[in-house]
């Protein structure tokens, strides 16, 4: 495998059914570019700005993400059993239309007896 280095260059590549495991990528502008069928298994993002992106057919399973501004987003038709939110603001929050402070609400009403019985 050789090494190619390319550093304060403005190009655009064509990068097709190659292999760039390992490459590191930082102060770089990837602005508009279009991802198809790319694998970013045990990758590191770190100090990205992904505002604006689409993702869709994502296999996320084992992410973590922490420290991250999703404000706004938008998630539909996704899988998630088992994820965990810890420490988030969730103000203006939804879930199917109904606002997650309600619901939280309501479940801390339930566990301390004061809520309507079911």
């Amino acid at each position: 495998m050789t090494e190619m280095k390319i550093e304060g260059e403005k190009h655009r590549l064509d990068v097709r059914g190659s292999d760039l495991s390992g490459s590191v990528f930082n102060d770089v502008n990837l602005s508009g570019c279009t991802y198809e069928n790319v694998n970013l298994s045990g990758g590191r993002c770190h100090d990205v700005n992904l505002s604006g992106c689409r993702f869709d057919f994502l296999n996320m399973s084992g992410w973590e993400v922490t420290k991250a501004n999703l404000s706004v987003l938008n998630i539909d038709g996704a899988n998630l059993s088992g994820a965990t939110l810890a420490n988030c603001t969730i103000d203006g929050m939804t879930i199917d239309g109904v606002p997650v402070s309600e619901m939280i609400a309501a479940w801390q009403a339930q566990q301390s007896g004061t809520g309507a019985s079911s």
